[in-house]
């Protein structure tokens, strides 16, 4: 397993580098507009309607920015979470450890990418 997991180890670093982007970019100024903005009556309610956010959510590239949203954050929190539980000694279980939480992450990304793909 330790092999496999070295060998995925470049895909898994541009997974977890994608999801310090995504969280570094797009969910700040996320939280940005909808914890801020709206509330205080900087952004006007019709521009967060539903129908513009299914609007944009249907089209193609809103339905991968979305999933993006999603998948990406999953593999850096699953990375994080590995390096932890390595940094706390746990390098013994390190293998299956990396594969509990890359499956969980495995598993994330498969149910973001058909729960977008239904919207």
């Amino acid at each position: 397993m330790k092999a496999l997991l070295l060998r995925l180890e470049p895909l898994i670093w541009t997974l977890f580098g994608g999801g310090i982007m995504v969280g570094t970019m797009l969910l700040t100024g996320w939280v940005l507009v909808f914890g801020v903005l709206a509330p205080m009556g900087i952004v006007p309610a019709e521009a967060l309607s539903y129908g513009r956010a299914h609007g944009l959510a249907s089209h193609i590239i809103g339905r991968v920015v979305l999933a993006a949203l999603i998948i990406l954050p999953l593999w850096k929190g699953a990375h994080h979470i590995r390096s932890l539980s390595v940094d706390f000694g746990g390098g013994e279980r390190d293998a299956t450890v990396a594969t509990l939480l890359y499956g969980i992450a495995i598993a994330g990304s498969i149910f973001a990418i058909v729960a977008v793909a239904r919207l």
